[in-house]
């Protein structure tokens, strides 16, 4: 069995990154990847412009007032070009409109005073000079760069792009990932269940994931337990999609038909992994296509993608792959024998920093994972007390 680690590097090092690009509208792009660097080719704000709603003026100007103040010689609302500013006077502006040539300051409408007739501004003598002006440029200089080959886009990067005028990016293709449930034990919710049967829980798991990857999802659906079946699948996946994820079939049992399948059409480059739910993870290829061969069992389903098919999907979408280092929290366990395996203790971190152990670890025991919020990890040869501190890695860090 390799170890869980040397297993991850390996197979990241297969990884063959998406190259197919096509444009697309921003309002289409949220969490695509990007493939190509974005450079803004203007300032903005583009000129210098009003934080206020108040009075543009010249700080020179101050020391002339009268009793009366400035003369007000222009308004400029936001969006409107402005003349140059009179000698001696001030304009009204609101927020966001271009200050006019020979203003340098802006004084906030409730710091000034008008006279009756509303045709002259009190100025207190006092105001700093550039004050509440916005400069050209302050949040983005032209030249600068905004987003970088392989970000994956979110909100704030679009609205960046539309503040500099950008109506379509370039992004990577988005990757078709096939899965497919072996089993013919298996049943689709909404149908009866008949004697010996259960319902389909893993494709509906790793489908809703794959969408919150934002991957194209071919569903083909189960399986039935039969080598004929098992070849026509995997060489259909090949044509449908850029990668091939299953669920079951992948053990030792005389109706596990997946592992010779991808043997017949391809290779299998890794079986089994030394880590606890998850031992019978395979992967290699099917013809070109690359494959991962999830455990049936539906917590081995859901550890063994989120720590090895998620970074690799990253990657081949063009992202640095997340691995999180996670933290040290004290165990709420304890494991008094050591173990050539990896485990992961699906645990729930509180409010509070404590953990709390799902009392059933099984690796069927699929509302442990709807219970939990993290991975604790106990290393291979490893006994862990309660109270020892214990990396933990949360699902918020690996979704």
């Amino acid at each position: 069995m390799k170890p869980a680690d040397e297993a991850l590097t390996h197979i990241l090092n297969q990884v063959r990154a998406q190259q197919a690009t096509e444009n697309r509208p921003l309002l289409e792009v949220l969490g695509r990847t990007l493939a190509s660097d974005q450079v803004a080719t203007l300032n903005v704000p583009p000129t210098d412009n009003s934080a206020m709603d108040g009075y543009a003026f010249c700080h020179a100007d101050l020391a002339t007032q009268k009793g009366e103040g400035l003369k007000i010689s222009q308004r400029i609302p936001a969006g409107v070009v402005p003349t140059a500013l009179e000698k001696g006077s001030a304009a009204r502006i609101f927020t966001g409109a271009e200050i006019p040539a020979g203003a340098d300051s802006v004084v906030m409408q409730e710091q000034c005073q008008l006279n009756e007739t509303q045709t002259h501004v009190l100025i207190a003598n006092d105001c700093p000079q550039g004050n509440n002006i916005r400069r050209a440029g302050q949040d983005i200089a032209s030249g600068s760069a905004i987003a970088s080959q392989g970000d994956q886009l979110t909100p704030q990067t679009i609205g960046l792009l539309a503040s500099i005028g950008i109506a379509e990016v370039p992004v990577f293709r988005q990757l078709r990932v096939a899965i497919l449930s072996t089993g013919d034990e298996l049943a689709e919710p909404g149908t009866a269940l008949q004697d010996g049967q259960i319902y389909n829980s893993n494709r509906y798991l790793l489908a809703s994931i794959l969408q919150q990857m934002n991957l194209v999802v071919v569903d083909l659906g189960r399986v039935e337990d039969t080598p004929e079946a098992t070849l026509a699948a995997l060489s259909r996946a090949t044509v449908e999609a850029d990668i091939i994820i299953s669920t079951g079939g992948v053990s030792v049992g005389e109706e596990d038909h997946v592992k010779g399948a991808v043997e017949k059409l391809g290779e299998l480059d890794l079986w089994k992994l030394a880590i606890k739910p998850g031992k019978p993870l395979a992967f290699g290829r099917v013809g070109d296509t690359p494959f991962f061969g999830l455990p049936g069992n539906p917590v081995s389903a859901f550890v063994t993608f989120l720590l090895f098919a998620r970074p690799y999907l990253q990657k081949m979408q063009g992202l640095q792959p997340k691995l999180p280092q996670g933290e040290l929290v004290p165990a709420s366990f304890s494991r008094s024998k050591r173990s050539i395996r990896q485990e992961y203790v699906r645990v729930r971190i509180d409010e509070n920093g404590a953990m709390h152990t799902h009392p059933n670890q099984s690796s069927g025991v699929l509302s442990s994972t709807s219970w939990s919020n993290a991975l604790a990890i106990v290393p291979v040869e490893t006994c862990v007390e309660v109270g020892q501190a214990v990396r933990v890695v949360r699902y918020d860090q690996l979704f």
